[in-house]
């Protein structure tokens, strides 16, 4: 079972043509994708916690807060993107 869609082989845009190249995509699952983002907002709250005190003062906890949150939720796209995987693995050997 093929899991692409169709896709034009060129774009005629004004008076010029542009060809589109077979290339795969370097990243279909987007698994690492998102545990590199993960991991930068987790690098992105331990580089602020020390400077906690400085943050507050300036009103900008929220920054601190910010990169927790965002690691939580990347920990949760991880795990969705896991799941897809598997999906799509059991779909292509359910195919074949």
């Amino acid at each position: 079972m093929d899991l692409r869609d169709e896709q034009p082989t060129q774009h005629e845009i004004g008076n010029r043509t542009f060809l589109v190249a077979d290339v795969d995509p370097l990243d279909v699952d987007g698994v690492r994708t998102v545990s590199v983002g993960s991991g930068m907002f987790l690098l992105g709250f331990l580089a602020l916690l020390p400077f906690y005190g400085s943050l507050e003062e300036n009103g900008r906890t929220w920054w601190l807060w910010m990169c927790l949150t965002g690691f939580a939720l990347g920990l949760f796209g991880v795990e969705y993107c896991r799941r897809r995987r598997a999906a799509r693995d059991r779909m292509r050997e359910d195919g074949e």
